[in-house]
């Protein structure tokens, strides 16, 4: 399970990552899991963070912008794959503060005689994710 903090509460997310969206790596509230924030840093313990990040290029933006987040997608997965029963993973990442972002930047490549676009993207800041587990 995934959560994150919402004000004064820390809730069960799933990940909504989109390239369409304003706010790429975004996250969307389930409801399943809903305790105050004092309840949960005083119940549970958090291990270092984990700093997630990817990065991807090619000729066609839409694309590019896709593996990344695609990238991004399967480490989280995969660290979520990894936790025991009574552990979440929970996202540092404070909204409008340090939210993990697609950042792109945009070259011009000759290639047989035509200038063509060419994307690079990465996610920056990383998306920081640290395990969580109820205090013995």
């Amino acid at each position: 399970m995934i959560v994150r903090r919402y004000g004064s509460t820390i809730q069960n997310v799933t990940p909504n990552f989109d390239a369409r969206a304003m706010n790429e790596v975004g996250f969307l509230r389930d409801g399943s899991f809903n305790l105050p924030a004092a309840d949960f840093e005083s119940e549970w313990t958090g291990s270092e963070p984990h700093l997630l990040s990817a990065s991807a290029e090619g000729d066609v933006q839409g694309e590019v912008e896709e593996r990344v987040l695609a990238e991004l997608r399967e480490k989280l997965a995969a660290l979520e794959a990894k936790l025991a029963d009574g552990e979440v993973l929970y996202v540092e990442n404070e909204v409008g503060k340090d939210q993990a972002k697609t950042r792109g930047t945009q070259t011009t490549k000759v290639v047989a005689g035509e200038n063509r676009l060419y994307f690079a993207y990465t996610i920056d800041p990383p998306l920081r994710v640290s395990v969580w587990r109820r205090k013995a």
